[in-house]
């Protein structure tokens, strides 16, 4: 995924940071980020984005702060004016506009939540308190899966990665409470202060739950035991990126093998799902190992777990004193030192389970054709400069480029919103209990993916929301899509944006590295269909490792935290991408009349200000606790070795800047990674 913004016609007023680019009259707002005591040869993100993060702190609520806080914030204002006017509104019942307003009042009702505790949850306790037997286990399990969230393993309907046209049924590891196995086992300082406050959490929680202190002790301490033995069932993050190993299609027959102690069959009937025929099993391994955790651990146990992580999934949406035993634990890995405002996690929750029904009301009052054009003919023009990075590669065959021509004119691309909108009419929103209306909210959208088994691929649908911070390639597909949240600049309106900066900021930053993700080590491996089909001569294939491997490499070697190293290996997607997209939007913007004038702007070039805009998507500082989570789970490098990383693979870097031998920013030729 790329960088996070949104579209251009968001202005952000008073944003120290940020001005209109009127260079007569006021400091080019690139000018005024840079960090000129740096020299960009040494480290080019302090450079280019150090005069910001020296004014700017982060807030106590926040784990990181740069650009894309900055226009989640106007998002976050506009976005809370909609709900206020919908939940003031007289609206029809069963409406958009009903069931946002309605929605906004059940989450900012915190006196309500309060006086309700965990009475909303009393159902689900005694279902699992009631539990006797692996038939009632299965019944809880399957409600769990419906409106929280995955215990024990996870599970949804999507697409086959062999025969894109046709949905499948996925299962795959899952469970834990922790964001991955390697907390479970690290021994760095910062994963065992997670872990201790993972512990210290559950053993409030079981207080809380109704358990005296000897019990909740003793019931934290088996919880764990068996979240341990599950993490070492579980792969690692790198080994999840094989598309290959971890497709692994059986029969239901043949699961029931594999994991005989859990009834599946029943499972699917609970859950909705029928006339299966076969699974697609991501980790057969953890199947396994979940089977012999079933015979051997003692149903009391699982009872617990149960108890545990039905409150650790809605701890979000009920009373303060959840939220805050909640927030204490997270706080050992997001390093923020206060909640965020209430209003905003309403927003968020809101974002997570009715986002499109908040975009249709959302675009109705912001979204700007003219710009929606300005990055549709960017892809285009990005499109047309992949192909002719391709048609150069010497160390790529004629038929293997043939069949890479094929592929890039056929991505499909999505600006901006969905032309059809999802259908929002089944699903039941009130001002009762917030955590209720998040649990029925999420059971929809369980039944929404398992309604798609048997049917054909909707191809038109989008899976984020148009006013999301984000991006995204699909390789089923083999889209970008790019919503309406992904390309605007605090304080700047699109028509002030200079080319230089576009082509850097949104062109590499966030379309080429989008485009790029179709080629990079998983991306490649599916089709110009979006099937996992494999269009390389075996020749090709070998080069294409060989020079993946030397990003791998390259960013094994950088240490952002402690003597916490990137893992170049479960990065190495993203940073290919990120290499990629610079590459592209390099090439791209040397078309342009702006890069053929070679005006200044601000004092700068205009090679210069594309490699600034460029990192000026990734303008962040970040506490330590999230830097060192985000290194253990995250694909994606922290945002300083984003921006250094590529840049010192780039000739033109070199040649903006003056960098020579000897410089920090400086890799010799034989080093320097050359892919596409």
């Amino acid at each position: 995924m790329s960088r996070n913004s949104w579209l251009a016609l968001i202005a952000i007023a008073a944003l120290a940071a940020c001005s209109p680019n009127k260079e007569k009259n006021t400091e080019d707002f690139l000018a005024r980020n840079l960090d000129t005591t740096v020299d960009p040869a040494t480290d080019f993100f302090q450079y280019a984005n150090g005069g910001w993060i020296r004014n700017n702190a982060i807030p106590a609520s926040e784990s990181s702060w740069g650009v894309g806080q900055l226009v989640q914030q106007d998002i976050y204002q506009r976005l809370r004016s909609i709900n206020e006017k919908a939940a003031a509104a007289n609206t029809k019942k069963g409406s958009i506009d009903q069931k946002v307003g309605d929605f906004w009042a059940s989450g900012m009702d915190s006196a309500g939540a309060d006086k309700q505790g965990l009475a909303p949850l009393q159902p689900y306790l005694r279902s699992i308190q009631d539990i006797q037997n692996m038939s009632q286990l299965v019944d809880a399990v399957a409600g769990i899966h419906r409106a929280e969230g995955s215990v024990l393993f996870s599970d949804h309907v999507g697409q086959d990665d062999k025969n894109s046209a046709a949905n499948a049924y996925f299962i795959n590891q899952g469970g834990l409470g922790m964001p991955n196995r390697d907390y479970y086992f690290n021994t760095d300082e910062k994963s065992v202060n997670v872990r201790n406050a993972y512990q210290h959490y559950m053993e409030t929680s079981f207080i809380q739950l109704g358990d005296d202190a000897a019990a909740a002790k003793q019931n934290t301490a088996k919880v764990m035991q068996l979240e341990t033995r599950l993490a070492k069932a579980s792969r690692k993050l790198a080994d999840l990126r094989d598309p290959y190993k971890n497709y692994n299609k059986m029969s239901v027959a043949a699961l029931a093998q594999s994991g005989p102690s859990f009834p599946w069959s029943d499972y699917f009937g609970k859950v909705g799902i029928t006339k299966l025929d076969s699974v697609i099993v991501g980790q057969p391994e953890f199947i396994a190992a979940l089977s012999t955790e079933l015979k051997s651990t003692p149903l009391a146990d699982w009872k617990n777990y149960l108890r545990f992580h039905l409150l650790l999934r809605n701890a979000a949406y009920l009373d303060s004193t959840s939220f805050m035993n909640s927030f204490r634990y997270a706080q050992t890995i997001r390093g923020s030192k206060e909640p965020k405002p209430r209003w905003k996690r309403v927003l968020d929750a809101q974002e997570s389970v009715m986002g499109e029904a908040l975009g249709q009301l959302f675009v109705q009052e912001y979204f700007d054709a003219k710009a929606k054009k300005r990055y549709s003919d960017l892809v285009e023009n990005i499109r047309a400069a992949y192909k002719e990075r391709i048609a150069r590669l010497g160390w790529m065959s004629d038929s293997t480029k043939q069949r890479a021509f094929d592929k890039l004119s056929k991505i499909t691309k999505k600006v901006g919103y969905p032309d059809k909108w999802r259908d929002f009419s089944s699903l039941n929103i009130d001002r009762g209990p917030f955590v209720l209306n998040m649990m029925r909210a999420r059971e929809w959208w369980f039944k929404v993916n398992v309604d798609k088994l048997h049917k054909p691929v909707d191809r038109t649908e989008w899976e984020m929301s148009p006013q999301t911070y984000n991006a995204y390639y699909n390789p089923s597909n083999n889209e970008i899509v790019l919503p309406a949240g992904i390309f605007a600049v605090p304080g700047m309106k699109d028509e002030d944006l200079d080319d230089a900066f576009v082509y850097g900021y949104a062109g590499a930053s966030t379309i080429g590295h989008e485009i790029t993700h179709g080629f990079d080590d998983q991306g490649r491996q599916y089709d110009d269909a979006g099937n996992l089909k494999n269009w390389w001569t075996d020749a090709d294939a070998k080069q294409f490792s060989k020079r993946a491997a030397n990003i791998i490499r390259e960013f094994n070697e950088f240490m952002p935290v402690d003597t916490l190293h990137v893992n170049g290996d479960a990065t190495q997607g993203e940073n290919i991408a990120d290499l990629g997209g610079l590459l592209l939007g390099l090439d791209a913007f040397k078309k342009t009349e702006a890069y053929k004038k070679n005006e200044k702007i601000g004092g700068l070039m205009p090679l210069q200000r594309f490699f600034i805009g460029y990192a000026y998507g990734w303008m962040y500082q970040t506490r330590k606790e999230s830097l060192a989570s985000q290194l253990k789970t995250d694909v994606h490098a922290p945002e300083r070795e984003r921006v250094n990383g590529p840049m010192v693979n780039i000739p033109e870097f070199y040649e903006a800047f003056g960098v020579k031998p000897g410089s920090k920013m400086y890799r010799a030729d034989s080093l320097r990674v050359n892919i596409w």
